[in-house]
């Protein structure tokens, strides 16, 4: 399952996606993975979450975010949440280029039943067709 936080900047995306992942905190049985572009929100998380900073890995590039977050996922089979915080800033593409990143992103949800938590800086009108069906 994949779910996309959009909405303009300064709209509130980081907190929404920072709340939902302290509430999963509660009812999840496997690991939590919260990867962003910044060490801001670190102290937000509760402590059972597993932040990462992508900037601490050089990640650049939808191509490094997509072998990043497969990476981070394959470092277990337990894991259940993973939220990614600003995608296309972090890959450095406009977010209407980036249908790869959202087909692997389904395709690697589905294979390992994730549950996938994405902010987006855009309105819904703007949201490209290939990710309007994770509203």
């Amino acid at each position: 399952m994949i779910k996309v936080i959009c909405g303009p900047k300064g709209s509130g995306k980081t907190k929404r996606i920072i709340d939902a992942a302290n509430e999963a905190v509660a009812t999840a049985k496997g690991h939590l993975i919260f990867i962003t572009d910044t060490k801001r929100y670190m102290y937000d998380l509760r402590r059972e979450i597993r932040f990462i900073d992508v900037t601490d890995y050089s990640v650049a590039g939808e191509d490094a975010l997509c072998g990043f977050i497969k990476g981070a996922i394959a470092g277990g089979y337990d894991n259940e949440y993973v939220f990614v915080d600003g995608v296309a800033r972090i890959a450095g593409k406009a977010l209407k280029d980036m249908a790869q990143l959202f087909f692997m992103m389904e395709k690697v949800a589905i294979m390992r039943d994730l549950k996938m938590y994405i902010t987006c800086s855009c309105t819904e009108e703007e949201l490209p067709e290939f990710a309007r069906k994770f509203l």
